[in-house]
This record gives C-alpha cells, sequence and structure tokens, in this order.
C-alpha cells in the first residue's frame, strides 16, 4: 500500500474500499487499487492507495499470493518471479526493517521500478522474443554485433511467449449439416500473393464457400483490399 498516487502505472478505481488503521487511532481510507511497476518486468498488482500513508509498506504474503518468491537471509532480501526464477526486486536489512530501494534514482528526485533479468533472457526480449536455438546461431555466427557469446539454452520459460505463442487445438469435424438454407452460413478464405498468377494476371484469391450447398465461389484480385468490395458485390 501506498499514499502516493503518482507511483501507479494504472489505478483501476477510485472510490473508497474500506480503511486502514495507524496509531493513536487514526484512519487512513482506501480511494483505490490499480498495479504499480512497468510490464513485463517488475508490476506489482492490487496495491491500495490509503489517504494519509507517510511510507510504501510491502505485504510479503501478498507477494506470495501472486507466485512471487521471497527469501530472507540476514542482510537482505531477494523475491523471485517464480514462473522464471528470475530475481526481480532486493532490498537490504535496515535495523529491523527490510528496505527495498526501487524508487530511488541516482539524483534521489526521480522515481521508476528497477527489473533484473539474466543476460539470455534479456537478449531474447531485445530480439522480439526470438528463439533460443536461433539466438545461439546468431551468437556462434557472429551475425549480430555487441551479442554476447554466452549459452542461450531453453532453460527457462517465458511468460510472454507463453501467452502469445501458445498454439490451440483444431476444431472437431461435424458428422451433420447444422445449416438449413443456402447463405446462412458462409466460408471465406483470402490468401496470396500466390507464386504462379492467374490467366488474367492476378495474385489473389478470394474464395466463398456456402455451408449448406457446398457451392464455391473463386475470385481472382489484383490487390488483396479488393476482397472487401467483391464481397458487397457478391
Amino acid at each position: 500500500m501506498t499514499g502516493d498516487a503518482s507511483l501507479f502505472a494504472i489505478l483501476f478505481q477510485r472510490n473508497k474500499e474500506g480503511y486502514v488503521s495507524f496509531d493513536n487511532n487514526l484512519r487512513g481510507y482506501i480511494i483505490g487499487i490499480g498495479d504499480i511497476g512497468k510490464a513485463p518486468y517488475s508490476v506489482i498488482k492490487d496495491v491500495c492507495l490509503v489517504t494519509e500513508l507517510k511510507h510504501n509498506l510491502l505485504s510479503i504474503s501478498h507477494l506470495a499470493d501472486h507466485d512471487y518468491g521471497i527469501n530472507f537471509i540476514k542482510d537482505k532480501c531477494t523475491i523471485i518471479d517464480s514462473s522464471t526464477d528470475i530475481s526481480i526486486f532486493e532490498g537490504i536489512r535496515k535495523d529491523n526493517i527490510y528496505v527495498f530501494y526501487l524508487l530511488e534514482d541516482a539524483n534521489n528526485t526521480g522515481r521508476c521500478l528497477m527489473a533484473k533479468s539474466i543476460e539470455s533472457q534479456l537478449w531474447h526480449m531485445r530480439l522480439g522474443h526470438a528463439n533460443m536455438d536461433t539466438i545461439s546461431r546468431l551468437s556462434t555466427k557472429k551475425l549480430v554485433r555487441s551479442l554476447p557469446d554466452i549459452s542461450f539454452k531453453k532453460d527457462t520459460i517465458c511468460s510472454e511467449c507463453e501467452k502469445n505463442k501458445a498454439t490451440k487445438s483444431a476444431f472437431k469435424s461435424k458428422n451433420a449439416v447444422s445449416t438449413t438454407r443456402p447463405l446462412q452460413l458462409l466460408h471465406m478464405d483470402l490468401f496470396g500473393p500466390s507464386r504462379i498468377a492467374s490467366i488474367g494476371g492476378k495474385l489473389y484469391a478470394f474464395v466463398i464457400i456456402d455451408d449448406f450447398s457446398r457451392y464455391t465461389w473463386v475470385y481472382f484480385l489484383a490487390r488483396k483490399n479488393d476482397a472487401l468490395s467483391e464481397f458487397v458485390t457478391f
């Protein structure tokens, strides 16, 4: 929780959601909940914006509920992203409190969150989430300037790749026709440019199939964006 609204990357709601008790029976009201940090590196979700709160407080149980690993030793504390085993926050012990200087720059004026990543994963992100085998070949053949000669192995799972590159199984085939009349349901496909042009010299094809009759229309197009006008005419 924090009392500084300027720290939020996203503030989802700005209405009273209970309160927090301070010393001397004072109360600070929760007036918003949001995310602090910069995706996809170090984001703390569901942070409460509390009025009159003078310090930023980090709940260990809250982090654990969001699948972070927390490691305390005598002089410091490390918070690890459990999905990648990457250390994203590190704090030092001051007296009996572990302090995270996540919001402090060299001049002690600006504020930003710090993120850490192992070097292979960092280059994986820099190169547009390229396959590790591809990056390894680039490194071995010295095809990219400043790309370090390190081990690029598939030893960790990139959460962004897992979300965006996941494939789905194909739909089951239907044994019965679900439509009752022609033109009730149309299946369309637009493809090209083809390596071989049509008799009219066109490289794109727009295919329309009627689900009920299985009748098929094929329109040859000079440009891909002609498909809409052809469909309107159809």
